[in-house]
This record gives C-alpha cells, sequence and structure tokens, in this order.
C-alpha cells in the first residue's frame, strides 16, 4: 500500500460520513397536518410566515437515546394500578406494532401516553374543565416495544371535553402518544381516535391532515382477540415512523 492510500485508509474525513448516512424518507404528500389551518385556531399564530429550510440528516437526525427496561418498568404501561385504588371508567388495553416505512419492527423504542380522565379532563394545572378528577387516575404511562415491534397499554377510555377553538367545540375521546424511535428524526407525536366516535368529523386537529388515508390511520381498530373476558375491551393502533432513504453503502475510499 502506499503512503497515500495508507494516509486515506486511516484517516475519514467529516465529509466521507456525512455521505455514507441513510436519511429517513420525508413525509409523504399531505400525509402531515398543515402548518396553516386556520379552522384550528391556534395554528394561526404559530405557523411558520416563511419558507422552510431543508436540511440534510446527518448522524444527529439518525441516531437517538437508547432506552432500557432499568428506565421503563412493566407496570409503567398499566395505568390503572398507579394508585392505591381502581380508577373510574371503563377500562380498556391498547395495543400494536411499531413499524418503519420498510414493514420493519421498531425494536426497543419508548412510547409515552397520556391522556384525560374518563370524565375528560386532565391532571394538569391549566386544564379548568368543569368535571371531576379522578384520585386514582394520572393518565400518563410509557412503554418499550418488543423485540417485534409490540407493545401493550392498559387503561380507562378517556371522555370528550370542551376545548374553545369554535363555538360549541368538543374534542373526541382520544390518546396521545409520543414514540422515539431509533432516530431522532423518527421522533413523533400523534393522536389515536376511537371508531365510531361522532365528533371525530367535526374535529379541525383530525381534518388538518388533507390525506383521508392518513386521517383515518389515526383511527384505531376494535380488537376482538386482544379483549379480556370480564376485564376489559381492546383496541388495536398500529403506529409506522420514517423509514430509511437508502442502503447503507461504503465509502468510496474504502
Amino acid at each position: 500500500m502506499s503512503d497515500l492510500a495508507a494516509y486515506e485508509s486511516a484517516h475519514i474525513t467529516h465529509e466521507d460520513v456525512i455521505g455514507d448516512v441513510a436519511g429517513y424518507r420525508r413525509p409523504y404528500y399531505k400525509t402531515q397536518p398543515e402548518y396553516l389551518y386556520p379552522p384550528y385556531r391556534s395554528t394561526i399564530k404559530r405557523a411558520p410566515t416563511r419558507s422552510l429550510v431543508w436540511l440534510p440528516h446527518t448522524l444527529s437526525e439518525i441516531t437517538g437515546p437508547v432506552f432500557g427496561y432499568d428506565d421503563v418498568k412493566p407496570d409503567d404501561a398499566d395505568l390503572t394500578r398507579q394508585h392505591s385504588g381502581e380508577p373510574l371508567g371503563e377500562r380498556i388495553i391498547v395495543s400494536g406494532r411499531l413499524l418503519d416505512e420498510n414493514s420493519k419492527p421498531v425494536v426497543k423504542a419508548l412510547i409515552e401516553l397520556w391522556q384525560a380522565n374518563a370524565a375528560g379532563r386532565y391532571r394538569h394545572d391549566v386544564d379548568d374543565h368543569d368535571a371531576p378528577l379522578d384520585p386514582n387516575f394520572t393518565g400518563g404511562g410509557r412503554a418499550l416495544t418488543d423485540a417485534h415491534g409490540n407493545y401493550r397499554f392498559i387503561t380507562i377510555k378517556p371522555g370528550a371535553y370542551p376545548w374553545r377553538n369554535h363555538y360549541n367545540a368538543w374534542r373526541p375521546a382520544h390518546l396521545h402518544f409520543s414514540v422515539f424511535g431509533i432516530g431522532l428524526a423518527q421522533r413523533l407525536v400523534t393522536q389515536m381516535y376511537f371508531p365510531g366516535d361522532p365528533l371525530i368529523s367535526y374535529d379541525p386537529m383530525f381534518n388538518s391532515v388533507p390525506d383521508d388515508n392518513a386521517r383515518q390511520r389515526l383511527i384505531s381498530q376494535f380488537d376482538w382477540e386482544g379483549t379480556i373476558p370480564d376485564f376489559a375491551i381492546a383496541f388495536r393502533f398500529d403506529i409506522v415512523l420514517r423509514g430509511r432513504e437508502q442502503t447503507f453503502t461504503q465509502s468510496t475510499r474504502s
């Protein structure tokens, strides 16, 4: 090996590393909420007024925090067992798989869930909805996906609540999800709705997603197989994160 070849083999430049990074696919057209959707009033104030700046994905975006079972306990996924008594309301089981766009399971990913109680009220200082709090329900849980990307929560079905976005505005029953994939660019915050809820069609947050197929993916499915007799009915909600844009390739200098 020549001195030049040996030098090039031993010294990997910043450009080499960035050039080999396989980024994540950008969201498909009209599958994400509009930044500015006037029927959802708060977007009027927070939507960007200038063109967005395109940023390439580097190692900072395709890598992320790693969570272990020492950080997340099995009981964290059961929101009905966090206090000394039973919470009020209808027990439900929510489960599904976390996949990327290539149908590959996302393993050991952190999924966080938060929600209102059965009366439609959050345990939060700014929630002044005239509905009772439940001393046995906090409304927050978390879980790690298993080797097949599966997750499972036991909780209480949340109630609808008013939110003053417009005249007679009510949010449908929903669960909030925060998902950490294997990279920061996979981070997803979304909501899950329940099938057959008549309030869904009136909800500006739901309707802010232009594509109808994408909207329908926000609605869970009744899961008869997951239902536990005499205990809780079940709903299934599969979540899909961004997939990798290309296969990792070796550097031209290797």
